[in-house]
């Protein structure tokens, strides 16, 4: 077994509830699906750091407000990942695909419409049972 790969997962709400998705680059691993924004955690970082900087360099807005949501660890045949995932209920910027990658913003009922990575499969599940603590 490899080591974990601890990546920063920012679910990204607006005040009319949508929820912000961005689209991987085909040339990625799961290329092609969608996914909610963050990154890799750096050794010198916390996780609420590393989402910071993420939804900076991915989508341009600067997150005021985070708040957990979940944690999941999903084993790849390739690598292990470690989804440490929070509410961005507050947030400055207009969004945009500051990587090329395509954008949307969804209601969470179609959420199921859209193909996201596998071990995204339970923060989807947590999404449709919590809600965010209103800011």
């Amino acid at each position: 077994m490899g080591k974990v790969i601890h990546v920063a997962v920012g679910v990204v709400m607006r005040e009319d509830g949508k929820i912000l998705i961005a689209r991987r680059p085909d040339h990625l691993h799961m290329g092609g699906r969608w996914e909610f924004p963050g990154g890799k955690v750096e050794e010198d970082e916390t996780a609420q750091q590393a989402l910071g900087r993420e939804l900076l360099e991915e989508v341009a807005i600067e997150a005021k407000k985070l708040q957990p949501l979940t944690e999941i660890r999903h084993d790849y045949p390739e690598k292990t990942v470690l989804l440490d995932t929070w509410w961005v209920t507050d947030f400055e910027g207009e969004a945009k695909g500051s990587e090329g990658q395509q954008i949307a913003w969804i209601d969470t009922g179609e959420l199921g419409d859209h193909q996201f990575p596998d071990a995204n499969a339970p923060i989807l599940e947590a999404i449709q049972k919590a809600k965010p603590i209103p800011t």
